[in-house]
């Protein structure tokens, strides 16, 4: 067991982009919680859980007094004595400096923020709540109250967004220097409001070629810097990877607590349902709520070949072997042989992998090596 995530699905207001499960409906909160609790002391779990994630949603929207019951309650329950990684993600103007010495106290000492740009009519476009000046006060306080691991989120391919606005996105980040950074090119998923408002015309869709020059950009700038480019999105100072994220990209077992929350044993996968009061109906039961979903041999394959190409470690040919038999280490050296040739794909001491040159062009790259 690597780590355990819990989905905190409560927000203020949702997103433009996000599909992510989660409400604006909070008059739940405590029976959530208690439920979250409850579902934890009836999972079985073997080996020291390392990590502690709090995701959403926006965990930040629980009032102190729920966090802190949460927290405590997922104490009692589990043993966390080995937690060397205790991670809450927060939206910037939730972050007061009381918040922030709040969560110090409760043990946690990595925050994920969800910045996305530091520029204000961006923000606005996608129906982000704070601007650039709250998230930078929001670092100040963390940093103030002794978390000094902080991570932040940006986007880009953003509408309106020009190579000029991210490059001074990029350039305020680095000046506060986080321990950490996420960068994704924004997508655009069916049934979200950014969804209907490109249909609408309301918004226009960056060009593939304008988000690889601003993939290019971040990966210079973020290199220059010291940033270790260690996943296709996802950026460290030398000792500060994500080591629970890092667990989805080495088929490490972890388990997730709470609505629409996931689940990996190391071969199957399990999902709870993606509903407040379904889930809270089944816990409250004395049921589990995940319903499992049994993975054929090939499908384990592709899943190893798609979460550790996106990696800079990349797949260790052994580990395909030893999992997957030679059939399907022969096969897969058989689909990378055209990108080795054109160094797209590289080996070295049993690992094969994608260059950073290459990483924008991973998806093809994978969908080619896969059964």
């Amino acid at each position: 067991m690597a780590g355990i995530y819990v989905h905190i699905p409560f927000c203020k207001q949702r997103c433009a982009y996000c599909d992510f499960y989660s409400t604006v409906q909070h008059h739940l909160v405590g029976s959530y919680v208690e439920a979250v609790v409850a579902e934890a002391r009836m999972r079985q779990i073997e080996g020291e859980i390392k990590t502690l994630y709090l995701g959403g949603g926006t965990p930040s929207q629980l009032p102190v007094q729920h966090l802190c019951s949460l927290v405590d309650g997922l104490r009692h329950a589990l043993d966390l004595s080995h937690v060397d990684e205790f991670t809450v993600e927060v939206n910037p103007d939730d972050v007061s400096h009381e918040f922030a010495a709040s969560l110090a106290g409760m043990g946690v000492n990595r925050v994920s923020m969800g910045v996305q740009s530091f520029i204000d009519e961006e923000l606005a476009v996608i129906n982000r709540r704070h601007d650039a000046r709250g998230a930078l006060d929001a670092i100040q306080a963390l940093r103030g109250a002794g978390i000094t691991n902080i991570s932040i989120d940006l986007i880009y391919g953003l509408p309106g967004q020009t190579m000029m606005s991210w490059q001074k996105t990029l350039g305020t980040a680095l000046a506060v220097r986080p321990q950490h950074i996420s960068a994704y090119n924004l997508s655009y998923e069916r049934g979200t409001r950014l969804w209907l408002m490109r249909e609408r015309g309301e918004v226009v869709e960056a060009d593939d070629k304008t988000c690889v020059e601003m993939y290019d950009l971040l990966t210079s700038m973020l290199g220059e810097a010291g940033y270790e480019h260690y996943e296709i999105s996802n950026f460290g100072l030398p000792g500060f990877h994500s080591r629970h994220n890092s667990s989805y990209w080495d088929f490490t077992p972890y388990m997730g607590l709470g609505a629409s929350a996931h689940s990996f044993d190391g071969k199957n996968r399990s999902y709870n349902p993606p509903s407040l009061t379904d889930y809270i109906n089944c816990v409250s039961s004395g049921k589990l709520p995940g319903v499992v979903e049994e993975a054929e041999l090939w499908e384990q394959y592709d899943e190893m070949v798609m979460v550790a190409l996106r990696t800079s470690r990349g797949l260790l040919l052994k580990d395909v072997a030893r999992r997957f038999g030679d059939k399907a280490l022969k096969h897969l050296l058989s689909n990378a042989k055209q990108y080795f040739d054109n160094g797209q794909l590289v080996c070295s001491n049993g690992r094969i992998s994608i260059p950073e040159a290459s990483f924008m062009m991973s998806d093809g790259i994978i969908r080619d090596l896969m059964w």
